[in-house]
């Protein structure tokens, strides 16, 4: 009996941790081309579970059209941030951006529970079969679409940065804006398409993460527990921000299986994350897939 629920967490790990890889590669997106840590990443993740809730509940649109108005949303969103708020930091101490982000992050959720208040929220059913049996386990079904969404979007990820023009102008802004900037690469547009892109993909995971688990504030708690994620693969690595996220996302629920069964301490699968961040930064601060900066005095 045993034997299955740990496989059961085993599944659940894995594919929790596929959406904690796509949190992730926002965050290298942004810390990229830019050089900062985006700390509103969470928010982003509410404000596009939010919207997409609203279109659904209040407006009783289609679930096709209120994800295509919730991406389309959330990349206006991150425009605007990028326009109004990154922009005019440019050339100024990396800290100030952080700072920003941070800021940022507490007026989005203020705003949110402003406009949707703080009660947590269901989405309408969206699934004809609420399980699905799996190798003798019962998987719910929105787990299993949930897992393809997030594969479907690392695959354009990487599509995206290694074929499309744009993509391969934001590869070398990443590696050296000056070098970019002298082949014709504007670095202000790709600063733009980042945070736009990043605002995109973290509105995906919020209506994901929404529709499985519901909406509240307690959401953007996602985006603080991705961070070991990206710290572990790399905090300029794509590819590992992708295994970091499922690395996190199995050690969780393999925690929470131990825990459960044989320490009964009660919040293990909570700090487990944090620990391995610990961990990580002690011995290897450039994590499993960071480029090294070495530098000398």
């Amino acid at each position: 009996m045993k034997t299955d629920l740990l496989l059961q967490f085993t599944i659940n790990g894995l594919i929790i941790g596929t959406l904690y890889g796509m949190v992730a590669m926002c965050f290298v997106l942004i810390y990229k081309a830019s050089r900062a840590v985006n700390f509103a990443q969470g928010e982003f993740l509410l404000v596009g579970a939010w919207i997409c809730w609203w279109t659904l509940a209040d407006l009783g649109l289609p679930f096709w059209l209120g994800f295509l108005i919730t991406m389309a949303a959330l990349t206006l969103m991150g425009i605007i941030i990028q326009y109004a708020v990154i922009r005019p930091l440019i050339g100024e101490p990396i800290i100030s951006v952080i700072m920003v982000t941070i800021g940022m992050s507490v007026v989005l959720r203020g705003l949110t529970l402003w406009i949707f208040g703080a009660e947590p929220k269901s989405y309408p059913p969206l699934m004809a079969s609420a399980t699905t049996r799996i190798a003798g386990l019962n998987i719910e079904t929105i787990y299993l679409w949930s897992t393809v969404v997030a594969v479907l979007g690392m695959a354009a990820f990487a599509l995206f940065f290694k074929y499309s023009r744009l993509g391969l102008a934001m590869r070398a802004t990443a590696f050296n804006q000056q070098v970019a900037q002298s082949l014709g690469v504007s670095i202000k547009r790709i600063f733009l398409v980042s945070w736009a892109i990043s605002a995109l993909v973290s509105g995906v995971a919020g209506v994901v993460i929404g529709i499985v688990s519901g909406v509240s504030p307690g959401l953007t708690i996602i985006g603080i527990k991705v961070f070991p994620a990206v710290i572990l693969g790399g905090l300029d690595s794509i590819i590992g921000a992708v295994i970091g996220g499922i690395v996190i996302g199995l050690l969780e629920n393999l925690a929470q299986f131990v825990d459960g069964e044989y320490l009964h301490w009660g919040n293990l699968y909570v700090i487990v994350p944090f620990y391995i961040l610990v961990l990580v930064l002690m011995f290897k601060p450039y994590g499993l897939f960071g480029t090294r900066d070495i530098e000398r005095i």
